[in-house]
């Protein structure tokens, strides 16, 4: 009996997020890992080591370039820091690699643009990796807002955060211009979901933030103009306890995603309620959004379709995300065009 053909899939980079994202193109149905990267030494061999123990016929590589050489790889996994995300997007796509970049994507609207022509040229499958659009409850919230069930959205509030922990004061060296501080790290999901809520793009933003030394923000909240009277509230930060929900208002009644971050075993909650005084709380299925994110992307790689997440949503984050820290910066509302 024929097998079906798995995805031969490479990791660009030993990072931390390889905790859920390893096991993923592991467990994934059409995908297969065959190679992993690192320029630290020894780091590729001893990240495959933890969390896939015993796992045979995966190359570890100390080079990175060594990583797209391998004929082997067709598809790239890029778990890099985030200032490096375009360089090592470009060259994994001139080696006609297939790229799954963690978000952001990039940290310029150009570098988009460049990764989006380069993709187009090479006939290669890129996508932004945000793997909470990939859950069933992403769907299920969508199906809710598009029904009407709460009418006409007028507002929205998205709120990320955790407390910074020594391991992770890495994403604290740089500035806010070199990928470093909170918006850049999770500030992608709450620009991201509020685009999501409303369906269309913000007009203008403004928005303030606390800085470290280092010029990266630990903290930065704000609120995008939608038009129309509809606006966005958001608040992300690396000094309050865990969260990862928005909310969503409307002329009927309210919606909320609970946990967007769902860790394995979390059962999804969502709950909404009308004008009318009636809640409904909903519990969605024990479901990893990693492992749907990989097989998602897989699948568009082996059968030829397009990524549910464009390059073209991809450009719209990052052109928010980078007006909402200008506005921060210089202290007043500025438009997006």
């Amino acid at each position: 009996m024929n097998q079906a053909r798995k995805l031969r899939w490479g990791i660009l980079g030993a990072a931390r997020v390889n905790e859920r994202l390893l096991p993923a193109i592991v467990e994934a149905a059409n995908s297969e890992l065959v190679a992993i990267a690192s320029r630290r030494p020894g780091a590729a061999a001893a990240t495959l080591e933890k969390h896939a123990p015993g796992l045979a016929g995966v190359n570890c590589y100390d080079d990175m370039q060594a990583l797209l050489d391998d004929e082997r790889v067709e598809a790239v996994y890029l778990p890099m820091s985030n200032h490096e995300h375009a360089e090592w997007a470009l060259k994994a796509i001139a080696h006609g690699k297939h790229v799954l970049i963690e978000k952001p994507l990039a940290l310029t609207v150009a570098d988009v643009d460049a990764i989006t022509k380069a993709a187009s040229q090479q006939g290669v499958k890129v996508m932004e990796g945000f793997m909470y659009a990939f859950h069933p409850q992403y769907a299920r919230v969508q199906e809710l807002l598009r029904s009407g069930a709460i009418g006409d959205i007028k507002f929205a509030r998205a709120s990320y955060s955790f407390i910074m922990k020594p391991a992770r004061l890495y994403r604290l060296e740089k500035d806010v211009d070199h990928g470093g501080g909170a918006m850049w790290d999770i500030g992608p999901y709450a620009i991201h979901s509020l685009r999501s809520c409303f369906g269309s793009e913000p007009k203008s933003v403004i928005a303030q933030a606390t800085y470290t030394e280092s010029g990266a923000d630990i903290a930065t909240s704000g609120v995008f103009d939608f038009g129309n009277g509809q606006h966005g509230h958001f608040d992300i930060s690396f000094q309050c306890s865990r969260r990862s929900e928005y909310e969503v208002t409307g002329s009927k009644g309210g919606l909320k995603c609970h946990t967007v971050w769902q860790q394995a075993g979390d059962v999804p909650v969502i709950s909404w309620w009308t004008e009318d005084g009636r809640h409904w709380e909903e519990r969605l299925p024990v479901s990893s959004h990693f492992i749907l994110e990989i097989e998602h992307f897989s699948d568009c790689v082996l059968h030829d379709k397009a990524p549910f997440l464009t390059l073209a949503d991809a450009r719209a984050n990052a052109q928010a995300i980078v007006a909402a820290m200008q506005s921060a910066a210089q202290g007043h509302r500025i438009d997006i065009a």
